[in-house]
């Protein structure tokens, strides 16, 4: 059995975190929903929301981490992983295997999700394309 001794209760309500720039993508606003500080850094939860229209999107990446999971909460995102084009909506749960090329290219003005991941200070790394990535839909 593990000792998890050195991890906190940790209860965050909607007004105790607000969303805020300067997390991996300039385009989306994060907010901090307490886990990484409760865990010691070994899980982020964060809850991550459309900031501005698509453009690039994130480009072709990996993340060096163990364990992610996107919880689609409102609105949608199309993703390419490897050579997939994947729509992610609303209720949607996608596990997102460690090391797995992604780009995440058109999103809706509304979307929101959950992000889970191990470790909490994961790393993104640029990769080679997999595959053509189709244009994003404008907002009107």
């Amino acid at each position: 059995m593990l000792d998890r001794t050195d991890t906190k209760f940790s209860h965050v309500k909607p007004g105790d975190t607000d969303y805020v720039s300067g997390g991996l993508r300039d385009f989306f606003l994060y907010r901090d929903l307490g886990v990484a500080d409760a865990t010691n850094g070994r899980v982020i939860a964060h809850l991550v929301k459309a900031n501005m229209a698509p453009e690039t999107g994130t480009g072709w990446h990996r993340h060096e981490a163990d364990f992610q999971i996107v919880y689609m909460l409102k609105g949608w995102a199309r993703f390419m992983y490897e050579d997939q084009e994947t729509l992610v909506a609303a209720g949607d749960v996608v596990h997102q295997r460690p090391g797995i090329r992604h780009y995440l290219f058109d999103y809706s003005p509304d979307m929101e999700y959950l992000e889970i991941v191990s470790p909490a200070d994961f790393k993104s790394v640029d990769v080679e394309p997999a595959a053509e990535v189709p244009p994003p839909t404008p907002w009107k």
